[in-house]
């Protein structure tokens, strides 16, 4: 694998950066010492530097020569509300709080792509590096970043995420066309029945009784309502009633998510869910209500942005390092936003197997994400900002 001597040289530094990072996590919106350090060192490097945005988001703008063509490159940047079990040096300092998914990593990348451009690049126009809060939890920082005018101020031709993905080889890249990740939605369902005495219950409408009958009419969707080939997740996770062994409660509170593969699927789930919870209530003489809030639309990678992003990475670290066929996530991203209004695509690279941590716990598996013994394999901080600065200079040719 070929990577750029004077990033490789920066390796040790990015590793610094990273672990940095790692061992100072802050939550979404939260990001105040991340943004400070990416700033200042944007700012190090010569770019024109931009905070603020989505409240911690930070935009680092690098021109060369005279073309107006411009590209994105995101990053993100906050942690997970989880505690951290590993026993290395950088772990957490902040109790609750953990990089349990490589944001770390993704931003140490990104920085080091910024500093590879800003002292050796080739290339004409306009790079917008973004790092990006909030991504975590449903709080949509890239929407907020929107908000704020991030594609007004710094248009973008097109743009490019990249996540790092366990149990797939070190530096193996992933692409797929097409829809890539699922959208996530959150819903609330509140059945209001009639209490009474457990032992008299011809007395009393039990929600109880409706919501498990709703569960199972819920899960039917899935199979009866829509196309076979179309596909949609809905899990119940968390179900709500009750106060006392001889008391039927008033109401039943029933919470779940829902994800699709595109917004037609989930116009009909929705509607759907509606439906079944409104008239189901009603055939037991209660009324029932659903909440549906639509978090992150599904991500949906443009196919020729897609293509050449693939074909440079085959340029650059061979065939044997790029599957073009990525099996589609349920999991979501708000980088879904990005696409919904500029071309681009969205990528992962392999993290390896968890050998790479300073601790490996015994008979665990794959350093998986989300998991408190998670770590982001520093390995891939060269081989990212390579694929990063490469890929600018062939978007951007002089």
């Amino acid at each position: 694998m070929k990577l750029l001597a004077d990033i490789e040289r920066n390796h040790e530094a990015l590793i610094a950066i990273r672990r940095d990072i790692h061992a100072h996590p802050e939550l979404a919106f939260q990001e105040q010492r991340t943004s400070a350090l990416v700033a200042k060192r944007l700012s190090e490097l010569g770019l024109e530097v931009h905070a603020g945005l989505g409240k911690t988001g930070v935009v680092g703008v690098l021109r060369s020569g005279t073309s107006k063509r411009s590209i994105g490159l995101r990053a993100d940047m906050d942690a997970l509300p989880m505690p951290e079990n590993n026993r290395f040096a950088h772990c957490s300092k902040n109790p609750g709080k953990m990089h349990g998914c490589g944001h770390d990593g993704h931003t140490a990348m990104l920085l080091g792509a910024a500093q590879y451009l800003a002292e050796h690049g080739k290339f004409d126009g306009v790079v917008n590096f973004i790092f990006q809060p909030a991504e975590e939890g449903g709080s949509a920082g890239a929407k907020a970043m929107m908000d704020d005018g991030l594609f007004e101020r710094f248009p973008c031709d097109v743009v490019y995420g990249m996540h790092n993905l366990p149990g797939v080889p070190v530096g193996v890249f992933g692409f797929r066309a097409g829809p890539t990740m699922a959208s996530s939605n959150r819903f609330d369902i509140v059945i209001n029945g009639v209490g009474g005495h457990a032992a008299q219950p011809h007395k009393s409408v039990d929600p109880i009784l409706i919501a498990a009958q709703m569960v199972q009419a819920l899960q039917s969707l899935i199979t009866r309502s829509k196309n076979p080939i179309d596909t949609a997740v809905l899990s119940i996770t968390q179900i709500h009633a009750g106060d006392a062994y001889n008391v039927i409660p008033a109401q039943a509170v029933i919470r779940g998510t829902l994800r699709t593969y595109s917004v037609e699927v989930l116009d009909l789930m929705e509607s759907n869910m509606r439906r079944i919870v409104t008239k189901l209530s009603e055939a037991h003489g209660a009324t029932g209500e659903l909440q549906f809030l639509r978090c992150y639309p599904p991500l949906i990678n443009w196919p020729k942005e897609t293509e050449f992003a693939a074909d440079l990475a085959e340029k650059l670290f061979g065939a044997d390092h790029v599957d073009r066929a990525t099996p589609p996530h349920t999991g979501s991203e708000d980088f879904s936003f990005y696409l919904e209004k500029v071309p681009g695509s969205y990528l992962f690279i392999g993290n390896g197997e968890g050998d790479h941590r300073a601790d490996v716990y015994e008979g665990i598996g794959p350093c998986e994400l989300h998991n408190s013994n998670y770590d982001f394999n520093d390995a891939l901080l060269p081989i990212g900002a390579t694929y990063w600065s490469k890929l600018v200079e062939a978007t951007l040719t002089a």
